[in-house]
């Protein structure tokens, strides 16, 4: 099938998939795998799932089971253990919100607002020089992009370079990215007064995380939000940078 993960993909990430045994034989976790990739991909509703991949319900009860346990995080997590930290990258996405995905009870945590493109969710993502995943979030689609600039950073190794743009270029972000031992390249703004060192030749690198947020949004349930929790659509996101690295590691193995 299209979406399916091929043999190497497999070998990679089996082994980082939870084993511990339930009471009764859990399905297949490489069909329910790709039961989950097809509907990520597609961007089909759960009960469109084919039959092929079995229940619907199997694979939508392991994604949300798998999601509230942190599997998906610790997935992210080991197989972006092996990231470029010599150069990151940060930036963001917006998302539009579907009908299907405004309808929420009060008290929900759902990273929805309003901005000029409606009901809109944006992607906070920092990636490696690469232009692969290491740390995502979400936020309503009216916050600035720097609002999570620090919570995302908060891991960045000395002798790093931060790629950002202008959005990013405030004092406390600057200070924040030396304290930690790095240096941020980041365009000055216009109305900033004291010279700032600048490269433009490294700058041009920046296109790397531009190139992520259009990998991902190949997958149909990325590039349209569907889910009405942000967690959901957050653990979908993790998953189609799941995907990006499974790919790379094919094709450097």
């Amino acid at each position: 099938m299209r979406y399916e993960l091929n043999n190497s993909e497999w070998a990679c990430i089996w082994p980082i998939l939870p084993d511990k045994p339930r009471r009764v034989p859990r399905v297949d976790d490489r069909r329910v795998l790709n039961g989950i990739f097809w509907v990520l991909h597609s961007g089909a509703p759960w009960r469109d799932l084919p039959d092929y991949y079995g229940p619907y319900t199997t694979c939508y009860n392991r994604f949300n089971r798998w999601r509230k346990a942190g599997i998906w995080d610790q997935v992210l997590a080991t197989i972006a253990a092996a990231n470029d930290d010599a150069v990151q990258m940060i930036d963001t996405s917006v998302i539009r919100v579907h009908q299907h995905g405004s309808c929420t009870k009060k008290g929900e945590h759902l990273c929805t607002g309003r901005s000029r493109g409606g009901l809109t969710t944006k992607i906070h993502a920092v990636v490696d020089g690469n232009g692969l995943p290491i740390r995502l979030a979400l936020s309503p689609g009216q916050d600035h992009d720097s609002r999570l600039a620090t919570h995302l950073l908060d891991g960045l190794k000395s002798h790093c370079i931060l790629l950002a743009d202008r959005g990013y270029d405030s004092d406390a972000i600057r200070e924040f990215v030396r304290v930690r031992g790095a240096w941020a390249n980041i365009p000055p703004k216009r109305n900033r007064k004291e010279a700032i060192c600048f490269s433009p030749h490294l700058y041009r690198a920046r296109n790397h995380v531009e190139r992520f947020f259009n990998r991902i949004k190949h997958c149909r349930r990325v590039a349209t939000r569907y889910d009405k929790l942000a967690a959901n659509y957050l653990a979908f996101v993790k998953l189609a940078s799941i995907r990006l690295w499974l790919r790379f590691y094919e094709s450097t193995s």
